[in-house]
């Protein structure tokens, strides 16, 4: 008989604390928030033995390959198909409908999303800290530099605050109220920067960098801004909750000069001119990727603010909102609802 199974994945914005959640810096606090829409996959088996094909959304391509085999054309997708191995012939379909390269966790809301599926199209049953691990082992088995929060947010969604002790994870969800969530719908605002970044070579420049230098003052910066923005985000405190942004995008100045483009300033210098309470970049940084805005409590000032930056050469707003839970699937078996 054959199944098909939708898993949708929230990504993740605001991510303050961000770089703690790596190796070398070995112990951190991570407080990032769940936004869709994400990423998806679509997992479809037959009855027969067979290969596997995948298309991706992002390029558009469409081939087959044998779970298994040494990853060829897309790594990390090959390599999450072997982690839950089908059986029979398998059709896969994976997409974001956030840019790729946005600095959002989009490769791990991807991954979560596609071994979610796997999972539920194979009956094995796994849950959310289980597939945020196994998603965070697919990548960094093929040797790519990785954080830890990525996974978690795609994995359970809402509000985090994560203790890393790498590569173990112990999540607290932050209770943030209605009010509040509608607060953050209003004003946060997301910026595409009109360019993706990898954040795995962005990593590798910063390790190099660190090695020349004692990053321990700010990783407790870091650490410190995530605690604050967890207090405020459980309070609804707006102003708190902003300025431990701007402390952790300020923060990270200090691990490379190139984390933040003079693209990613222009679009500060007008939040701040807005009114804005806050802003910090998304993920690793570097030339392009997204930065997050809370901005100013009034509509209008808002909206003003959103015509302004995208009048920014390449700069668009990304329609974005906060998602209370992590990744979901959906089964039909036989052509019925399961």
């Amino acid at each position: 008989m054959n199944n098909k199974v939708i898993a949708r994945a929230p990504v993740r914005i605001a991510d303050v604390g961000g770089w703690t959640d790596t190796w070398f810096a070995g112990a951190g606090m991570v407080c990032n928030l769940a936004v869709s829409p994400g990423a998806h996959a679509v997992v479809e088996t037959g009855d027969q033995a067979g290969s596997v094909t995948l298309t991706v959304g992002a390029t558009g391509e469409t081939y087959s390959f044998v779970a298994g085999d040494i990853p060829g054309r897309h790594p990390l997708l090959e390599a999450a198909v072997s982690a839950i191995r089908p059986q029979v012939e398998t059709t896969i379909e994976v997409g974001a409908d956030v840019p790729p390269g946005s600095g959002l966790g989009t490769s791990a809301a991807v991954t979560v999303a596609l071994l979610a599926a796997l999972a539920a199209a194979t009956d094995l049953e796994l849950g959310p800290a289980e597939l945020a691990a196994m998603a965070h082992d697919v990548e960094t088995v093929l040797g790519w530099q990785s954080g830890v929060q990525d996974q978690w947010a795609a994995a359970f969604g809402g509000a985090s605050e994560l203790t890393v002790d790498y590569p173990n994870v112990t999540r607290r969800a932050i209770a943030v109220d209605g009010e509040t969530i509608g607060e953050l719908n209003r004003r946060m605002m997301t910026i595409y920067l009109g360019a993706p970044r990898s954040s795995s070579t962005v990593h590798e420049e910063v390790i190099t960098a660190l090695a020349m230098a004692n990053p321990a003052p700010t990783f407790r910066r870091l650490r410190e801004a995530a605690e604050d923005a967890s207090r405020a985000l459980a309070l609804g405190d707006m102003h708190r909750y902003g300025a431990a942004m701007v402390e952790h995008h300020s923060a990270i100045r200090e691990l490379h000069p190139g984390l933040i483009s003079q693209r990613a300033d222009n679009v500060i210098a007008i939040a701040r001119a807005s009114g804005a309470l806050g802003w910090k970049l998304n993920g690793a940084g570097g030339d392009g990727g997204t930065i997050t805005v809370l901005g100013p409590a009034l509509p209008h000032a808002m909206s003003a603010l959103r015509q302004s930056i995208e009048a920014l050469s390449q700069c668009r707003v990304l329609d974005l909102w906060y998602s209370p839970s992590g990744v979901t699937t959906t089964t039909t078996e036989g052509g019925s609802e399961g």
